[in-house]
């Protein structure tokens, strides 16, 4: 994969989007998208809604395809792989990936247990004792081993999307991809959420995450990108990008962030 100056610093690419465009009927979504993640990174995703930020994340997990340019996808060995070719197996690829939307998507006939290992079991192989020890000791971390047993709808929404974290990092994905994962939460429920994602990020997790949650982004990105109308405006770390942001369009942004009536 090729360097960009805006990967990670003295670290491997793990995702390069390149020139990426996805039109829905008349509407361009994604207009020309470039982006490199480096390995132990974590880049955030931030801009209005609709600006494609979740249809990028949706396009490097192949739940859309592209209508021109290219993702690539490197594992720990350097070998490169292209999603966006049509010879790819998608599920492959998916297996690679963890992903985490606002909406838990836990499966309500399972319980947690069965719901965090489930990709362990049928899509890697496990043995069920070993994926239950694994996924046992994940519960434990984020404060729900007693909830094993559980079922979804017995669980407040702080606590099940804890619980789809966990499913998505529980086969140790090369990449995280993590789409509002917050907006559907009571306010009280968003802090549990985010000290989690803030573990992944302390253990070496790679991480694309869209967020309107602002003062998190400052605190957990390594990277800020925010995007409008399709494509990346402005990228840069979050201290530059919150405090001393280089485009008109990015300062208009975040002004109507603080005050949204323009008073």
């Amino acid at each position: 994969m090729t360097g960009d100056a805006n990967a990670g610093a003295g670290t491997a690419a793990v995702l390069e989007v390149q020139g990426v465009h996805k039109r829905f009927g008349e509407h361009a979504v994604l207009r020309g998208i470039d982006l490199v993640v480096g390995r132990h990174e974590v880049v955030v995703l931030i801009g209005a809604s609709g600006s494609g930020k979740s249809t990028l994340l949706k396009t490097i997990n192949l739940l859309e395809q592209v209508d021109d340019g290219r993702i690539l996808l490197a594992d720990a060995e350097g070998r490169v792989t292209d999603v966006t070719d049509p010879r790819t197996d998608a599920d492959g690829v998916r297996a690679r990936i963890g992903v985490v939307f606002q909406h838990y998507n836990l499966f309500p006939h399972m319980h947690v247990l069965d719901n965090v290992t489930l990709a362990s079991r049928k899509v890697f192989g496990m043995p069920r004792a070993e994926a239950e020890q694994i996924g046992l000791a994940l519960l434990d971390r984020i404060g729900l081993a007693d909830k094993a047993r559980e079922y979804p709808d017995r669980l407040s929404g702080g606590q099940q999307q804890r619980v789809a974290i966990a499913r998505a990092v529980a086969t140790d994905p090369e990449l995280l991809l993590l789409d509002e994962i917050t907006s559907a939460l009571d306010p009280q429920l968003v802090g549990e959420v985010l000290d989690l994602v803030r573990e992944l990020k302390a253990s070496g997790s790679t991480i694309v995450m869209a967020t309107h949650e602002m003062s998190f982004a400052r605190r957990v990105a390594d990277r800020v990108v925010y995007l409008k109308d399709g494509a990346i405006i402005e990228s840069g770390p979050p201290e530059q990008i919150f405090d001393r942001p280089e485009r008109a369009e990015t300062r208009e942004f975040l002004r109507r962030l603080h005050d949204p009536l323009g008073s």
